[in-house]
């Protein structure tokens, strides 16, 4: 294998240790891009509106996510789903009022609509901090927050990405576990703030 003559390969040094990565990577006056989940460079996880919410449950875990964004039968968003909205008060709510059992109900059910969903502008989140990211998600009282932007090509508007307070936390090296997200802001923000 010949490599160009600019990169040469070398020996690894004898006293190299491994990098510890997701700890303290952010801080509260990093650039919020940092923390973003981009969809251009990460695959977003959908499901079909359609779809059980137990199966939705179960796609969430294998996959790691508390988020699903959910699609139409033509792939178009229709809504989002959260661990929150699966595993809260409202699926039970609704099963009720609907006189149907839990494992009856569909992502369409408990999703939040499209029309009912908040975004920030990618050209905002360019000029700002992962503070100022941490104080719109606790406004909302929300755990994550879609960006969107236009793509370039056919000049409509398209979801680039996602905060999630848990990523943010993840980065910032602070365990964020379950649905109190007042709990859950604080320890963020004392991380950020020690």
């Amino acid at each position: 294998m010949t490599l160009p003559t600019h990169v040469r390969t070398h020996k690894l040094s004898a006293d190299a240790f491994l990098c510890a990565a997701g700890f303290n990577l952010i801080g509260a006056d990093s650039p919020a891009i940092e923390a973003m989940t981009d969809f251009s460079r990460t695959q977003a996880v959908s499901i079909p509106v359609q779809a059980s919410v137990n199966d939705a449950n179960a796609y969430m875990i294998s996959r790691g996510v508390r988020l699903l964004v959910v699609v139409d039968g033509n792939e178009r968003i229709a809504g989002l789903i959260t661990a929150r909205d699966i595993l809260g008060e409202k699926p039970v709510q609704v099963a009720q009022a609907r006189g149907v059992k839990h494992e009856e109900l569909l992502v369409r059910d408990l999703m939040t609509p499209i029309g009912a969903i908040d975004t920030l502008y990618l050209d905002e989140v360019l000029n700002a901090r992962v503070a100022d990211i941490l104080d719109a998600l606790k406004q909302l009282g929300r755990q994550h927050i879609l960006i969107e932007d236009t793509d370039p090509v056919t000049g409509l508007a398209r979801v680039r990405g996602l905060f999630s307070a848990t990523h943010i936390g993840r980065l910032l090296g602070v365990p964020v576990l379950g649905f109190d997200l007042p709990r859950t802001f604080a320890e963020i923000e004392a991380a950020l703030a020690g």
